[in-house]
């Protein structure tokens, strides 16, 4: 389960947020973005002595100083239940024939033996090392 994805589902409803500093946050979140940046309305902020209470109608968090974050548990089967989904729909792309290749479908880990243009006859797909223009074949 990805984390923003959980906090992306998380929306709409209530969360606690602690921060480094120990003050607490509880409310309703609003948005959240892909730094962990926070925005919640009908807040109580407790200190970190939680001896004193504050209500703010709305706040925003930066992301950075988030300790953890506790968000219901409806909301955690939510994902994972969208994520199960998600999952059966995907193809299996192992199965495809292609092998265990990698993005350049060459051969070997990006040794080869090189043309004088500098481009390898295996490896990763970006060529490799060589001499360039100079029409010598170099052995890596």
């Amino acid at each position: 389960m990805l984390p923003l994805l959980l906090l992306k589902t998380a929306q709409k409803h209530p969360v606690l947020v602690e921060l480094k500093n120990g003050e607490t946050y509880n409310g309703h979140m609003v948005q959240c973005d892909s730094w962990m940046n926070v925005h919640l309305r009908e807040v109580i902020c407790t200190s970190k002595d939680g001896d004193r209470f504050w209500r703010i109608p709305e706040t925003y968090i930066r992301g950075n100083t988030i300790k953890y974050l506790r968000v219901p548990d409806e909301v955690i089967d939510k994902v994972k239940e969208e994520t199960y989904k998600r999952d059966e729909k995907r193809p299996n792309v192992f199965n495809r024939g292609r092998g265990m290749r990698g993005r350049g479908g060459g051969r070997g880990e990006g040794r080869g033996q090189m043309d004088g243009g500098g481009r390898g006859e295996g490896g990763r797909g970006s060529g490799g090392r060589g001499n360039r223009g100079r029409g010598q074949h170099q052995q890596l």
